[in-house]
This record gives structure tokens, sequence and C-alpha cells, in this order.
């Protein structure tokens, strides 16, 4: 975002490069090089900056649709071969890490054996693809600009670091690279040098400056401000620092009291400032001089002399620093209170290697830490107590307030998620913490979260994805819920989860005929997956029952789905829902055509047993004739009884397989123990349950006199809770 006029400004100096100059060679190991300060991802800029960029580029939807390929920018455009054919593993090691992008050292070999060819076109290739993937690896930008700078193209290597810190703006380690880059390049002759220096100074102060390990950049400005003989600049740099809880906050202010002593007061403030100063000196001095002066004769009035300034400079050296020292002060209050949170953070550059469980801890303590500072909560010192240091922790605020001391607040809450979207930025967890803090402030940047994590960071994770489609679709804009979702399904197809996210999307949106095109189609594409196609199936079976109200194309789905997998009891249970739904005046042997079917299928004796209850409970509310209810009776008896012989012989350990059998405490072979018998099911019904298997079939019939008796029976209030199993011979079916 500070950088968004960057490019235009760099090839307006462009004429200025001297291009034969040594600039020292700053590149690192990359990924692996500890780095002295954290970064992070994106520039962060009150409210109000945020606006004015919007606007100048054309409104929120430019400037995300910037946003989305800032990363992903080509580095060269119309690339000539300038070293010939590419060397000989190139193209074996460039398809290694295309297909398997996720696989970090198929990247860095690479990376490493295009550095090694010292081939131009072969390094410049596998950067920019390796960048668009990795944009957080600062040393890999260092090293892409370095290379564009030995080439002796120093145009190129500010735009890689232009473009570097776009994707990675609070990275101080990049920032010092690029005004290095700068320094060694431009020509200092010219005014317009200085003002292009001091401009990235302050875009670099800006946007990483409140980072607790800024440190460094913070001493190359005022260090190049001396240079440049501006005292006064350096000292107003001194007091912006002396206001940011910094790491080396100390050694500043040590630092900023010698270069006021080493320097007149009107050298090093402004003028303003030295005024009001001199004149309160002037007056303490007078008013010094006449208590000594007690007892003396006065001077008539008009000869009293002024004190001159060299006689004042120690008291306005005096009160200058009495006046910074409480500044300091408050400043070493905020710095004492985040110091704890800071040690705890041993890894705070991006790695690809996984974060252990105290790392992450430590991070969401911090968040957490910083969003009870932004809603005023009590501070928590991991080392003081409490009940002593409440007293001091008010005064530090309202001294810090008064010393505008920059701690706490929306900044800062940004600056630490920035930050923490470095070190954990593979971990989903701190996106959707980000993205929660930000959505009541700005939908806007909430979306720039999302977009950041799923298009770079997170392109795998479909959970981030959804979350975006629903947060798209919470807010209104189901087009773009729609985009994130087909660019996921794209991306990695085959996840059932997305398919019937998109399918719901269209049905909350009142679209029926998209949300079954999209199942028809998931049916289509799963048909070489039975269980899967039965997945498909059922959902679209119940769109079009439930909600289409067309239960002929529900049942000729579901009998398509059969007849791939006729083994899938599933899809049985769904088609006899469904036939069982419908009247019973229309077309009754629906119902006993589907429990047929199932019976016939390769089922588990326990679903054909549920099956076959089914029908006979189905027959027995809605059949037109006793003789048809007593067919299905007695098909439901043969079934029982063929079970029930298979569990004897079971029992009986007939027909034992050897590889079944077992061995003994001596080694002996012995029968395995019988499988569990098949259990009814809990299922709810319209009449009581049948018999146990293995139960007494020949009991004493009862007459047809009987039948009333059965709806007397006290447990027939509560049937779903029988105690006792039914039998169906008792008082309604003749002895057979």
């Amino acid at each position: 975002m500070y950088l968004s006029h960057r490019s235009d400004v760099i090839l307006s100096f462009s004429n200025m490069a001297a291009e034969g100059s040594d600039l020292e060679d700053l590149s690192s190991n990359g990924l692996m090089e500890g780095p002295s300060a954290p970064e992070a991802t994106e520039a962060v800029q009150p409210p109000t900056e945020m606006e004015e960029v919007s606007e100048g580029n054309g409104g929120e939807e430019a400037s995300e649709a910037a946003a989305a390929t800032a990363y992903n920018m080509p580095l060269v455009e119309n690339e000539e071969e300038e070293d010939g054919e590419l060397p000989a593993d190139f193209d074996r090691l460039w398809k290694l890490a295309h297909d398997n992008p996720q696989d970090f050292s198929s990247w860095t070999d690479l990376l490493q054996y295009s550095e090694q060819e010292s081939h131009m076109t072969a390094s410049r290739r596998a950067l920019v693809a390796f960048l668009a993937r990795y944009p957080l690896c600062y040393g890999y930008w260092k090293k892409f600009a370095d290379l564009e700078r030995r080439a002796g193209y120093t145009n190129k290597a500010q735009e890689v670091c232009v473009q570097g810190l776009k994707a990675i703006p609070l990275s101080v380690d990049l920032w010092i690279h690029y005004i290095n880059l700068l320094l060694g390049t431009l020509n200092m002759n010219l005014p317009e040098s200085s003002h292009c220096i001091r401009s990235a100074f302050e875009e670099a102060v800006a946007a990483a400056g409140l980072d607790f390990h800024s440190d460094r950049l913070w001493e190359l400005y005022i260090e190049w401000e001396k240079e440049q003989g501006d005292m006064k600049a350096a000292t107003g740099v001194y007091d912006r620092i002396l206001r940011v809880p910094t790491q080396l906050y100390s050694s500043h202010y040590e630092k900023f009291k010698t270069h006021l002593n080493a320097h007149a007061p009107k050298d090093v403030l402004s003028a303003e400032e030295y005024e009001g100063l001199l004149e309160e000196s002037k007056q303490i001095h007078k008013t010094e001089k006449a208590e000594l002066a007690e007892g003396e004769d006065e001077l008539p009035p008009g000869e009293e002399k002024e004190p001159t300034e060299e006689e004042v400079i120690p008291k306005m050296r005096e009160l200058l620093l009495a006046r910074r020292e409480k500044v300091y002060q408050d400043l070493e209050g905020e710095v004492r209170k985040r110091w704890n949170f800071e040690e705890a953070i041993k890894r705070p550059y991006f790695h690809v290697k996984p974060l252990d469980r105290t790392q992450l801890k430590a991070w969401h303590s911090y968040l957490d830490w910083e969003l009870t500072q932004l809603g005023g909560g009590d501070e928590k010192e991991v080392e003081t107590e409490p009940d002593t240091m409440e007293g001091q922790e008010e005064e530090q605020k309202e001294g810090s307030k008064r010393s505008g001391i920059i701690a706490g607040g929306d900044r800062r809450v940004r600056i630490l998620f920035e930050r923490c979207l470095i070190a954990c930025a593979l971990y989903e967890e701190f996106w959707t913490k980000y993205v929660q803090y930000l959505e009541p402030q700005s939908l806007y940047e909430a979306r720039g979260v999302f977009r950041r994590a799923c298009e770079i960071h997170l392109a795998h994770k479909h959970t981030m994805h959804l979350q975006w489609a629903t947060f798209e679709e919470r807010h209104g804009d189901l087009t773009e819920a729609r985009r994130v979702l087909e660019s996921l399904e794209t991306s990695i197809p085959g996840l059932a989860m997305v398919r019937l996210r998109r399918a719901g999307l269209e049905r909350r949106a009142g679209r029926l005929d998209e949300s079954e095109a999209l199942l028809r189609d998931a049916v289509v594409q799963a048909k070489e997956t039975p269980h899967l196609h039965a997945f498909y199936s059922i959902k679209l079976a119940r769109l079009l029952l439930k909600l289409c109200k067309n239960p002929s194309k529900a049942r000729g789905v579901l009998q398509e789905a059969l007849e791939i997998s006729p083994d899938n009891g599933k899809l049985h249970l769904n088609l006899l829902e469904l036939e069982v739904s419908g009247d019973p005046r229309g077309s009754p042997e629906g119902v006993q055509q589907c429990v047929t079917r199932a019976l016939a299928a390769p089922l588990s004796p326990r679903t054909k047993i549920l099956f076959s209850q089914r029908g006979l409970q189905y027959a027995e509310d809605y059949g037109t004739s006793v003789q048809s209810v007593l067919t299905v009776y007695e098909e439901h008896q043969k079934l029982l009884k063929e079970l029930g012989n298979k569990k004897r012989r079971a029992e009986n350990g007939d027909g034992e397989d050897p590889e079944k059998m077992s061995k003994g405490e001596d080694g002996s072979a012995v029968p395995a123990p019988p499988p569990a018998p098949p259990t009814m099911p809990h299922v709810p019904m319209t009449t009581p349950p049948p018999p146990m298997m293995g139960g007494d079939m020949s009991a004493a019939h009862a007459g047809y006199a009987g039948y009333g008796s059965w709806y007397q029976q006290p447990q027939y209030g509560g049937y779903g809770g029988y105690q006792q199993p039914w039998n169906y011979n008792q008082g309604y079916y003749p002895p057979s």
C-alpha cells in the first residue's frame, strides 16, 4: 500500500542511476538466515490513509484487484533468452517443483541449481515462480535484487525490492536492503536524490517502524540525516523513536542525550521549540539570580541585564533532557509490559517447518493481551503481582497518553497480527482470528485477509476457502461466494463438501435448477466411485423429493444408483422411505417391490430383517386385504427361520474355516468364537416389533376375538419403549 506509486518514483530517477557504482553486497542466505527483526505481510495504515489510497486507485474494487495480483505480478516481462539454452537439469527440477508445489525442498533444489549454473534466465524464472508461492521468504527477494544488480540491471533490482516490499512490508531487513540499493545507485549530487531517499525512509518507518525489532531501521535513518548535516531532522527522528516501544529503546535514549550534548540547542531543535525553551530558561535564570541577590540593592528598572544565550545553554539542556526523561520513563513502562511476550517468540520469520505448541501459545497469548489493551481491559504481566502493579499500570497508561507513546490501539493490534501472520502463515487459526477482528471494522480489509490467506499461503486448505465463501454469502456477495467455491473445486477437485456447499448456496439463493444441476453433474462424475456415486444420488433424490416435489425423478435417481451399487443399504433405505412417504392409495405395490429388491440384493442379514419388518409394517397399516397382509407375514416368518438356522449353525461351529481357528494357550487350534448374532436396530414403528430371532414361533394362537386386546396392552401407549419382544402370533394371525 505504501509502495503503490514507488515504481513511478524509481523510473523518474532512472537517469540518476550510477550503473558502475559498487554497492556493498547485502545478500543473505535467504530463508535459513535468522533475521534480527520479524516481518509482516502487509503494511498497516490508519483508516484515513487507506481510504485515500483506495480512492486514488479508483475505489475499493481497483485496490482489491491490485492487492490480489501484488504477489504474482511478473517481475520480468518479455524476457529474452540472454544465456542461450537452459541448463541440462533445469527442466527436470522445474517439473519436480511444479508437480509438487508444496514440497519446499524441490524449490530450493531448483534455486540452488540455477544459482550454481550462473544462468541468468534460469535463476530469474526459478525465483519468480518460487516467490509467487512463498512471498514471505525475504532472503530470496534480497538474492533476486542482488542478482539483477550484479548483472547491471539496477532498475530491475529496484523493481524486485518494490515487489518484495508489497508482499512483506514489515520486513526491516528488506527495507534496509532496498534503501542501501538506492544509496548505492542514485546520484547523490542531485538534490532530487535526497528527497527520494528521505521518502523511502518515511515509507519504511510508516510500514515497519512500529515493529518491536525495528531499531536498525530507525538508526539507519538517523545516521543518514546526520550525514546530510541536518541535525534538526535527526532530532525529529529521535523524538519519534522515543515514542515507539522497541527492543533497544534504552540505547536510543543514550544516543539521543549524546546528540543533544554534542550540539548547541539552536542546531538540533526546531525554531518553535528552541524559542520556547530559550524564553523559559531565561525566566528561570532571572529567578535564580534574583534569589541569590536577596538583600542587595536592586538595580533601577531598565538596567537589568538580559542573560545571553551562552549563559542559559546549560539550563536549556537541563530542561530539554527533563522533558525527554519523562517520555523515556513512560516508554520504558510500555516496553516492560511487552518484554516477556517478545522474549517468548523464538522464530519471528517464516519457515515451512511447523511451530511447536509453545510458540503457537505464545502468539495467541500476545495477541489476546494486545486486544485487551485495545478494549481497555486489565493488563496481564507474566511475572508481576496484579495487586501491587495495578496503580502503576493505570499511571503508566495516563503517562503514555500524555507523552504520545504509540502503545495500544488499533495500529499496534494490526502490526502484531501482521507479524504473527509471517511466523504462523501456514496456520489458519490466526488468519481466522485476524478476520474476526477486522470484520466489524471493514469488510474490505477482512476480505483482503481472506484473499491473502486463500490465494497465497493456504491455497490447499479447503476449510479456509469455505470460511471465505461463508463470509461472502453472509454479507450478500453471492457472486464472490460462487467464485471462491468454484476456484476451490478447480484447485482441489473431488471434495464432496465443496460440491455440497455449492449446491447449498444455490438452493439458499432460490436457484433449485442450479442446485439440481450441480448434484446431477456430481452423480455423473462419480460413476467410477460407487460409494461416492451413491452418496450424491441420495442427496439429489432428497432435493428432488423434498424441495422440487418430484418423487418420480427422485425414484429414478435412486433406481439408477442401485444398478451401480446393489449392495448399498442406504440406497435401498432411501428408496423405501420415498415409497413409504407416498400416497398408499396410489401404488401400494411400490413398497413391496422395494422390499423384494432389497431382500434379493447382497445385503447383510440384519439389513434384510429391517426391510422385511418395514414391509410388514406397511402392509399391516395400509394393506387393502387381510390376505395380502398374511402373505407378507408368511414371507417374513420364512426369512426369520432361515436366518435363525444360519445363526444356530454358526453357534454349533459347523463349517468352521481353518483360517478362522485361533490358538489356545498350549498352541493347539481352537475354534474362534462365533460372531455376535444380528440384533434388531431401533426403528420407530407404527406396529409392534416382530419376534426376536430364535423366539418361540409355536406359541398358542388366539382367535380373532382377541384382536382388540392388542390395543389394550399397557405398553402400546409407549411403543418405542417395549421391554419384551412382541409376538405377532398373539391375537391377530390364525395358526398355520
